[in-house]
């Protein structure tokens, strides 16, 4: 009998016991909730999950030009749940994301949370990452904008900093299934910060996150964008799926309409939410571990988020990052007054979930 990939699905897999254990260990974990999710939404099956990755990386053949250096189940498996199951997609997926490190090698140089230039990004605030998830189990991640230092950041260490911080985040098969929320406070961001994004940079961020990376965003949120941001947004727009651009909302100054989204308890108060003020040091910690310090240099390379123990309070405000740039959005909870469909079109969310 030929090997799983060619049979077909209908057919028993229950004699394969061990196939079974792998789609089993695959699975492992997973909340029975976030299972039938990935089911109903992701048409995931664990009747032939083993053979739905087998017969993507039977494709992998079909593209020598590109290296594929990972091609285990558990890695593939995040593909296949980025594209919703369907194989030549997930393939797609797949081969950008290797092409994607072909073409930029110097970005994934010394890609590990302890390489200067992402170090900083990431004591910096780039990206910021709340504990909690959202109410449908995905995890919120932060871009304070104005805290960009040109003289201290590059804009591509900014991206690596985010790519490495979905690296560390995508090896939880929750998120794979439930994915992320990106929100992004342009509070007192400057029009002489705006200039510097210019089309080349932002396409190499969008050809990063939206073509080559696997994971589900359910929803990118500009809060409090002055004009020049609006001017970007329609630079950026040819490069954008219309699936991306359904998942782009432009809020202004109006959280109601974020909180129609994303409920007051999950967001810091910089959004109008019931949380504390988000610390900047936070996810840096979690990266570079319970040593860090955001003064001196570090030489820690691990960064698995997963196993890393939470700091003390005290470390925590000795850590902190000092002279951050605060939201311009920050109320009291309860204080949001509703505003009528239409009353100011600048404020509502410009595009909706599809």
């Amino acid at each position: 009998m030929g090997p799983i990939s060619l049979l077909p699905k209908y057919q028993k897999l229950n004699t394969w016991n061990g196939d079974l254990a792998k789609m089993t260990h695959l699975q492992a974990g997973l909340s029975p909730e976030t299972i039938e999710k990935a089911r109903l939404e992701l048409n995931e099956n664990p009747d032939v999950l083993h053979q739905d990755i087998q017969q993507v990386r039977d494709m992998i053949i079909t593209r020598p030009d590109i290296g594929f250096l990972r091609t285990d189940d558990a890695f593939i498996l995040r593909f296949l749940r980025a594209r919703k199951f369907h194989q030549a997609d997930a393939f797609r997926l797949l081969a950008q994301y290797f092409q994607y490190r072909q073409l930029n090698l110097d970005m994934f140089k010394n890609f590990k949370a302890d390489d200067p230039g992402i170090k900083r990004a990431l004591i910096d605030g780039f990206p910021g990452v709340l504990e909690n998830r959202d109410h449908y189990g995905r995890k919120i991640l932060l871009l304070f904008a104005a805290n960009w230092d040109q003289s201290r950041n590059s804009f591509t260490d900014i991206l690596r900093a985010i790519l490495l911080s979905l690296e560390v985040l995508i090896e939880d098969p929750e998120l794979q299934i439930n994915g992320f929320i990106l929100i992004i406070d342009w509070s007192n961001f400057s029009f002489k910060q705006a200039s510097k994004l210019t089309p080349s940079i932002l396409k190499l961020a969008i050809e990063g996150l939206q073509d080559s990376f696997p994971a589900r965003f359910g929803g990118v949120h500009f809060v409090n964008q002055p004009w020049y941001i609006h001017a970007l947004y329609t630079l950026i727009k040819p490069f954008l799926k219309d699936k991306t651009r359904k998942r782009i909302f432009l809020h202004g100054n109006n959280l109601n309409s974020l909180h129609q989204l994303i409920h007051p308890e999950f967001l810091p108060s910089e959004f109008g939410g019931t949380l504390p003020p988000y610390d900047m040091g936070t996810w840096a910690r979690t990266l570079l571990g319970p040593d860090y310090s955001d003064e001196n240099d570090y030489t820690h390379t691990s960064y698995n988020a997963m196993h890393v123990k939470h700091t003390s309070s005290n470390l925590e405000r000795e850590c902190s990052p000092k002279l951050m740039k605060r939201s311009q959005s920050v109320v009291e909870a309860g204080t949001l007054k509703h505003e009528e469909k239409g009353e100011n079109e600048n404020t509502q969310p410009l595009l909706a979930l599809d």
